[in-house]
């Protein structure tokens, strides 16, 4: 886990990927956020932000979506202000899932795909997918709380081989299925 200073407080996670090419369904990729209680930070999420949703209480919000990517770089985006957040949350695991919806994809299927988090203007993680390129969903950063409150990042690419809804459920979970 790395954090600056007072920890982070606000991050932001951006998906990018090319629409699917002419006549073939549409690719769509989702942010997923799976936020856990201090107390079971390994347990069962408290709650899940996907899709244009939004956390109970306002701090993990889907401020951009898109259902085809657009070419146009970065087209969904989540932010997550950890300021704001409840000590109750200890842990906030983000991932990224593709919709199946075409027939079987992964990541190898789709066109200039990539994620990037960041801290304001610095990038905590730029990845392009390759190394999960086998995978439905993976998982990109996990966000954990310390004993003094301060929250910081880890990288946690990890490849899965599961729908959205699954994967939500067992994204942050010590007995992972993935690839």
């Amino acid at each position: 886990m790395s954090g600056v200073g007072e920890g982070l407080r606000r991050a932001e996670v951006k998906l990018r990927w090319d629409p699917s090419p002419y006549g073939e369904p549409p690719r769509h990729l989702d942010i997923i956020a799976a936020t856990y209680a201090a107390d079971d930070p390994y347990g069962r999420p408290v709650y899940v932000v996907h899709t244009e949703s939004r956390s109970p209480d306002g701090t993990i919000n889907m401020i951009r979506h898109s259902e085809t990517g657009m070419g146009f770089g970065f087209v969904e985006a989540m932010v997550l202000e950890f300021d704001r957040m409840s000590p109750s949350y200890g842990r906030v695991v983000v991932g990224v899932a593709i919709h199946q919806d075409g027939g079987p994809r992964t990541f190898a299927d789709m066109s200039n795909a990539g994620v990037v988090v960041l801290e304001g203007y610095r990038e905590l993680l730029v990845d392009d997918f390759a190394q999960v390129a086998g995978s439905t969903a993976a998982t990109v950063a996990e966000f954990c709380r310390d004993t003094s409150g301060r929250w910081g990042f880890g990288e946690m690419v990890r490849g899965f081989d599961a729908d959205p809804v699954l994967f939500a459920a067992e994204m942050g979970s010590t007995r992972q299925r993935h690839s």
